[in-house]
């Protein structure tokens, strides 16, 4: 079925309406939250909480350990909103659900985006609970978050993908790690629908196309950013190596537990990012 170009217009314009009169001043950044990564909305200050399920129009997050709720507040200055807790393909929504609270921050005037995720490592380099900067990705679930009719608003039908990944952004995040003695390496990002975990035939299809990661999220509000002109900074935090990579198996807990594991370094890290933005 076609999407209707008005009717999916005016519920993001209402989206947007009812965010920004329960929130004070203009958003600098926003900040979605991985699985595991939660607990970063925590560093802001002067929080105001609003819960997706309040929201007109907004999706809701049925995953547990993800909170379902916007949490606006300060950080190093900045007015930061953060999703804690974001929409997947596998809970059942569309593609363009999970990607349509990018389209609500374009109308809310935000202009810089920070999307976090937990990733199966590929890369045998990469340890448990490190942190990866997404430099690319790789899509092979053929659904997009833009299929159907074109909202003009938001950017034009056909654009470009090679900048996104704001190379200003991971130069500058580099930058902050070494200072902070943070490592922090590079990757690519492979897209897998979920929520079954992949097996290592398939890991190891995407090692051999250039994936370095793997996850079930992120990629489709990558692209709706493109389309909306936002540039991203994307970091992954390595939750548990891939399929077939060590040979042990591999549960939603450990996931939960490495971001928990890693939540120090990953809140300074951020939270220097941001004042740098």
């Amino acid at each position: 079925m076609i999407k209707n170009i008005k009717a999916e217009y005016k519920n993001y314009a209402e989206t947007a309406d009812y965010i920004r009169e329960h929130i004070a001043g203009q958003p600098d950044i926003a900040i979605i939250l991985g699985s595991g990564l939660g607990t970063f909305a925590e560093e802001l200050n002067d929080t105001i909480i609003i819960p997706y399920k309040d929201i007109p129009n907004f999706p809701v997050s049925t995953v547990q350990f993800h909170k379902g709720e916007f949490v606006y507040g300060t950080i190093r200055g900045k007015k930061v909103l953060a999703m804690n807790g974001r929409i997947h393909y596998y809970e059942g929504y569309e593609m363009w659900q999970t990607a349509y609270p990018v389209g609500v921050f374009k109308l809310l005037g935000i202009d810089k985006i920070i999307i976090t995720n937990a990733a199966g490592g590929i890369d045998e380099s990469y340890s448990l609970g490190e942190l990866v900067c997404v430099k690319d990705h790789i899509k092979l679930v053929p659904d997009s978050p833009l299929r159907g009719i074109n909202i003009p608003e938001f950017g034009e039908r056909f654009f470009d993908m090679q900048s996104v990944y704001n190379k200003n952004y991971i130069k500058s995040a580099h930058d902050i790690a070494d200072k902070l003695e943070i490592p922090l390496k590079d990757g690519v990002y492979g897209y897998m629908a979920g929520p079954q975990f992949e097996t290592p035939a398939e890991i190891q299809m995407l090692k051999t196309i250039g994936a370095t990661l793997v996850g079930m999220s992120t990629v489709a509000e990558v692209i709706m950013a493109a389309h909306c002109g936002i540039p991203v900074l994307c970091i992954s935090c390595v939750s548990n190596m891939a399929a077939g990579i060590t040979g042990a198996a591999i549960t939603h807990d450990e996931v939960v537990e490495t971001g928990k594991m890693i939540a120090d370094k990953f809140k300074r890290l951020v939270t220097e990012i941001i004042g740098e933005m």
